[in-house]
């Protein structure tokens, strides 16, 4: 993968002088770069029970504070999910706030008809939603999908010649006329891609990365239905996580405008993300053509 213009270089080097100076508890474990998709962090095991997670761009660093701060607070779920054990600050020349973790086991899901997986995940939504949302701050991702409507028209515009975006733009828009959530918000994930999902045994072993977590409209939550399930798996996940038919409009609206919107930027720099961008917006716009053939 190529590095934006905008990342912060990382290395053993510089976690070893972090844990160092912050964490010498930890200083004299084995590092390892964790071979990762993600695109705002880079993620290092520490021994064999930690992992160390710093941001590649600066506005990353509240994702970690957000993470910190709300993780604790979810427990506890159906499946695992991150522990946080140390808050690290800048510091060795890295300008951002860090974090330290408990590691988990387990491998990203191939995409495809997975429904034990898909029941899994759906349990997990369920069980994320029925939180008591409190003070819970406000999800990037939980307001309407209109807050997204002229950054998912460019994105389109310059996919011309790429996809079919007469198709893209009539598929955006029936989405959109969903009607919005108007009941209580409730707490999102808000970035279930199948980075962020760790698979054992043929079943959903944990949910990682909740820099986004917040409370807002469920409907963002849904995006596996495109992004990682398909046949059977899709409707046992859309069964399990019993929404009503705006709702789910709303998140293949959610998952269209997001695989939309990377597909450009990560085209030439993440071919994982772009090759799930291209598998999502393929299978939204079937979908659409299916439902809008006589």
């Amino acid at each position: 993968m190529t590095m934006h213009a905008d990342e912060i270089p990382t290395s053993v080097a510089l976690v070893r002088r972090l844990l160092a100076a912050q964490f010498p508890q930890w200083a004299d474990l084995p590092i390892s770069r964790v071979t990762s998709s993600g695109t705002v962090n880079a993620l290092y095991r520490l021994g064999e029970d930690l992992v160390v997670r710093l941001p590649l761009v600066e506005r990353a660093a509240a994702d970690i504070r957000r993470e910190q701060t709300w993780l604790p607070r979810l427990a506890p779920l159906p499946v695992a999910t991150p522990v946080p054990v140390g808050q690290g600050v800048p510091g060795a020349g890295y300008p951002c706030d860090w974090s330290v973790l408990r590691w988990i086991e387990g491998e990203n899901p191939v995409v495809g008809d997975i429904p034990g997986v898909a029941e899994d995940l759906a349990e997990f939504v369920v069980a994320l939603r029925r939180i008591d949302p409190g003070p819970g701050p406000a999800s990037d991702r939980g307001g309407p999908l209109s807050h997204r409507d002229h950054a998912t028209r460019q994105a389109i515009s310059e996919l011309h010649g790429i996809i079919d975006t007469d198709a893209a733009t009539a598929a955006w828009e029936e989405a959109s006329r969903a009607p919005e959530w108007s009941s209580r918000p409730v707490w999102t994930h808000g970035d279930l891609g199948p980075g962020n999902v760790l698979t054992a045994d043929g079943g959903l072993r944990a949910v990682i990365d909740f820099g986004v977590v917040g409370v807002g409209d469920p409907a963002v939550d849904l995006i596996p239905a495109w992004n990682l399930f398909t046949g059977q798996a899709r409707e046992t996940f859309r069964s399990g996580v019993d929404v009503d038919d705006a709702t789910w409009a709303r998140g293949r609206g959610w998952a269209l405008s997001i695989s939309l919107i990377q597909l450009p930027y990560y085209r030439e720099t993440n071919p994982v993300i772009a090759a799930n961008s291209v598998h999502v917006i393929d299978e939204i716009l079937a979908e659409h053509r299916s439902r809008s053939t006589p």
